[in-house]
């Protein structure tokens, strides 16, 4: 099935939403321990950049499964995220009210991302 409308990326909201929350990922992982360089620091990002890509790249698909699929692969990474930050905070990585604040804007992610695969599921 094609797409009943064109999907925009840079339109979306949960894209904006996203990337506002890799740049904060950025900063807060800079405060982190330099031996977590290849760690913690790295699987961090690397989910924190998934989430807007993926959501980039379902919308550049041509049908609602694939655009879906790639938001799936998208609220993956935004569970994924969630669970390093909570690391982070076990192990006293960056400041804490930080890494809560973008917690709770991955919870908006995770739920905007969830209302748009429900609609084009």
């Amino acid at each position: 099935m094609r797409f009943k409308e064109k999907h925009n990326f840079k339109e979306l909201l949960v894209w904006k939403l996203a990337m506002d929350v890799v740049e904060e990922i950025y900063t807060i992982t800079d405060d982190y321990p330099k031996e977590e360089s290849f760690g913690l620091t790295a699987q961090t990002r690397k989910s924190a950049i998934s989430i807007p890509s993926n959501t980039a790249e379902g919308c550049g698909r041509g049908t609602n499964p694939q655009f879906v699929q790639f938001l799936s692969i998208a609220q993956g990474s935004a569970y994924e995220l969630e669970t390093q930050l909570y690391i982070a905070l076990r192990r006293k990585y960056g400041e804490r009210s930080r890494i809560e604040n973008v917690i709770s804007k991955i919870h908006e992610v995770q739920k905007m991302l969830y209302s748009l695969i429900q609609k084009h599921s």
